[in-house]
């Protein structure tokens, strides 16, 4: 029964488990009942690849529970900052011992010899959301912004949910609160959520499924085998891979915000086409929303923000951007990923404003693209050497010339594909359906065609999605890794 986790893009979470929960919400009445009842389908969901780790975050939920009790019944500012304090070391160090505890033994073995043997420790599934979610609903307990929960098991549905539990967005508490306690559907509501859905869906398995077989033939995990691609076919493998991850996570979020709208509740978008940015700044304001502002609001505003000295500011921004892309992994190439981003960051604050502001927009954009398209380079290769690898390559000095016959094959076969995956990065379609329902107030015959396809196109979506999954069993999801 147990083995590998159920994800949104599978035909048993599709066609079985979400219409079962669904049902149950639309035959129960009241919010409490709502609420117990999405409570077990979470913890069933979470339970799937294994129910060992359930313990794990109903203990992080109750710890927090309980953190949030005491620092709201305390008056003393001393003692409500020790039980914060507390609270938030408790979790951080569990996070620790689960993602990083191998990491760090890993690195203290390459400098002294010991230990001999370091313990395997599986990382539980969306801990690290999970974890930041927990800790965002103590801290802003301590700040007055929202009141502590006194049911145990309504802090644990809210670590639990399953719609965004694994993959994010990293929903605040004080955001579901409301929906939480006074849950209403609206059909409207619901309308949207499904289109919401089945579109996630379909970019999910068609886009970017397609996307990571392109990439995985090009950015290989073999290094005599990586180090044999031409610059072209290591060009075409980060282009296909910087399309994936963006449909990939992207994806995930959509559904959830579709999942919360069937149910009536509302979660922030995480994503706002971030490949259109004209600054690096600008691509992290809308690239991984709530992981953003997780890290402004809990870190670097605490820190000192924007509000001190200039060295102060780029020691704030490093540490950061050191912690932002250690939260993405336990492993070197995420913290020199994360510190790529802050050394750009610091440029185009410190260095490159002015002259970032007087280029034309298209080299501006296209400048970032570029820039952001090398970081998922980094971002994909955890093994050092082979990362080392790819970026000589994608520069030709493997000694491999420009292309080969199988990249221009694979390029060939795959070139509409790509174009249509990129037009999927954009709000093109998005603005195509907007200027059509605009049409539509003033016509009728557009009206009814844009009526029709409000229904078409999410069912066009779910059947190819279907068609998609059906025997695939090549359905990866790379932010299960977090």
């Amino acid at each position: 029964m147990w083995g590998a986790a159920v994800v949104f893009s599978s035909m048993l979470f599709v066609f079985a488990f979400l219409p079962a929960n669904l049902l149950s919400q639309a035959l129960l009445r009241s919010p409490r009942a709502k609420n117990i009842a999405m409570l077990v389908f979470s913890l069933v969901f979470y339970s799937w690849a294994g129910p060992r780790y359930l313990l794990l975050l109903a203990g992080m939920s109750l710890i927090c529970w309980a953190g949030a009790l005491m620092v709201e019944r305390t008056d003393t500012a001393g003692t409500r900052s020790f039980w914060l304090t507390l609270t938030v070391g408790l979790c951080l160090a569990i996070l620790c011992i689960f993602k990083y505890l191998g990491f760090i033994l890993q690195n203290v073995r390459a400098l002294t010899g010991v230990p001999e043997v370091i313990p395997a420790i599986a990382l539980p599934i969306g801990i690290s959301f999970y974890t930041f979610q927990l800790i965002s609903y103590v801290a802003d307990v301590y700040r007055g912004e929202v009141e502590a929960q006194r049911s145990y098991w309504m802090v644990l549905l809210y670590a639990s949910l399953f719609h965004q539990c694994i993959a994010g967005p990293i929903v605040r508490y004080k955001d579901v609160r409301e929906d939480l306690l006074r849950r209403q559907t609206r059909p409207a509501e619901v309308s949207r959520g499904v289109s919401r859905f089945a579109v996630g869906l379909a970019k999910k398995a068609v886009l970017a499924n397609g996307c990571a077989a392109i990439a995985d033939q090009m950015l290989l995990t073999d290094a005599g085998a990586m180090a044999a691609v031409p610059a072209m076919g290591v060009l075409l493998g980060a282009a296909a891979f910087t399309m994936q991850i963006y449909l990939d996570f992207s994806a995930y979020s959509d559904m959830a915000i579709g999942m919360g709208l069937m149910c009536g509740l509302h979660y922030r978008e995480n994503f706002d086409y971030p490949y259109l940015s004209g600054s690096v700044k600008e691509f992290w304001r809308r690239w991984h929303i709530s992981l953003g502002s997780f890290f402004r609001d809990y870190v670097y505003i605490p820190l000192g923000g924007s509000r001190c000295g200039e060295l102060r500011q780029l020691f704030n921004l490093f540490v950061v951007w050191f912690l932002t892309g250690l939260w993405h992994g336990a492993s070197w190439n995420f913290i020199l990923w994360g510190l790529y981003f802050g050394l750009l960051l610091a440029a185009e604050r410190f260095l490159l404003g002015d002259v970032q502001r007087r280029l034309p927009g298209p080299v501006r954009h296209g400048g970032v693209l570029i820039l952001v398209a090398f970081s998922w380079i980094i971002f994909k290769f955890t093994d050092l050497a082979l990362l080392g690898t790819a970026v000589r390559g994608l520069f030709g000095l493997n000694g491999n010339g420009f292309s080969s016959a199988a990249v221009k094959l694979l390029f060939r076969n795959n070139v509409f594909f790509l174009a249509f995956a990129a037009v999927a990065c954009t709000p093109l379609g998005r603005t195509a359906h907007t200027v059509l329902r605009n049409l539509g107030q003033r016509n009728g015959m557009i009206y009814w065609i844009s009526s029709a396809w409000d229904v078409i196109y999410p069912a066009a979506c779910l059947i190819l999605a279907a068609m998609a999954l059906v025997g695939d069993s090549y359905n990866p999801f790379l932010y299960f890794q977090f």
